[in-house]
């Protein structure tokens, strides 16, 4: 009797003890429970940050040097495009994508140029010497364009569509932008100066301050609702290049584009026997300039070339001139990739302007 309860007892404990295959089960369900919570907890978010870093990795990998190239009065972007080739191909040399020596590490998708073309349509009237025979057609529409009109017989001279032409450029920006620098060409060249003034820290400011006495309020186009507070469309510039450039005419309209001075660094380049933009004015806006002429033991920053009003960009001293500013303030190897240039082709060779 006693026999029978004890193996009563067993049978009773054995219902309620785990077979090995119910064990098994069990443990293995615990472990599909455990990676499954691991799987939604840990896995998941880590292979996202991967697609992230993936992402942001290839973007870096392609990052290019943009700059904005601004044409002169009476040109277009199309015409500047096609007068600066040789500029371009110069440029690509000397600033591959990576790995290519001489790449820029901070830019390893090379350089980018960007040829907009100014708001303002001109007429035949507005081209000095266009006509001068008469020979025109009253009726003839020609492709010249400007980023103001210059109003008034002698100095201090007004900007007609100044706004409008900023307008164009805010439009680049938000299209193509944002940009590392700028270079333009004659008004271009005056253009580039007040574009990398505006996107400079303080600027606002200075116009505010300016505009009680005056002065032209801060270009609405330049300024960027982020939300929270009132901001610059971009990030200032790294450098600006003018190539015949000058400064504005000395009205207190356009004051505060260079008081306090522009702190972008600059680039200067100035025809020796440019008789459309005198030496007075060029020096104007290289004298607006922080670094001015130049910055001791840097590259000089003002270059004087034997020809006119042009843009000298196949001659190898000027282009090498060029490529040793960016590379001194954008950063990057020394190598001049232009030493072993081959001989230039009829189609790289500068087109007068």
């Amino acid at each position: 009797m006693k026999r029978t309860v004890n193996n009563s007892r067993n049978e009773m404990s054995n219902l309620y003890r785990d077979t090995p295959t119910q064990a098994m089960l069990s443990s293995s369900a615990l472990r599909r429970t455990q990676l499954t919570a691991s799987h939604l907890t840990s896995k998941q978010p880590s292979r996202n940050l991967s697609i992230l870093d993936d992402s942001s990795s290839a973007m870096t990998s392609q990052r290019k040097l943009k700059i904005l190239m601004l044409h002169g009065y009476t040109q277009s972007g199309p015409l500047f495009h096609a007068k600066t080739r040789a500029l371009e191909k110069n440029l690509d040399k000397a600033f591959p994508a990576a790995p290519k020596p001489g790449h820029l590490p901070s830019y390893p998708g090379g350089v980018e140029l960007v040829y907009p073309t100014a708001p303002l349509k001109l007429s035949i009237s507005d081209i000095p010497g266009y006509d001068v025979d008469g020979s025109k057609s009253e009726n003839e529409d020609p492709e010249a364009y400007a980023w103001w009109r210059r109003k008034g017989d002698g100095e201090p001279f007004t900007y007609e569509g100044l706004e409008q032409g900023f307008e164009r450029i805010a439009e680049v920006i938000r299209e193509k932008g944002p940009f590392d620098g700028a270079i333009g060409f004659s008004q271009g060249g005056a253009a580039a100066g007040m574009f990398a003034s505006l996107l400079e820290e303080g600027r606002r400011d200075a116009f505010e301050k300016q505009q009680s006495q005056g002065g032209m309020r801060y270009p609405e186009s330049f300024e960027q609702d982020t939300g929270f507070m009132t901001d610059v469309i971009q990030q200032p510039l790294k450098f600006a290049v003018s190539y015949s450039g000058f400064g504005a005419a000395p009205n207190e309209l356009y004051t505060a584009f260079y008081e306090p001075k522009i702190k972008t660094p600059m680039l200067h380049f100035l025809g020796s026997v440019d008789t459309v933009v005198e030496e007075a004015r060029s020096l104007r806006l290289v004298d607006a300039c922080v670094t001015g002429r130049g910055v001791e033991g840097g590259v000089a920053r003002v270059v004087y070339h034997p020809g006119g009003h042009f843009l000298p960009s196949s001659q190898k001293q000027y282009v090498a001139a060029l490529v040793a500013f960016i590379r001194e303030v954008v950063g990057g190897p020394p190598e001049d990739s232009l030493e072993n240039k081959k001989e230039e082709k009829a189609e790289d060779m500068d087109m007068p302007f």
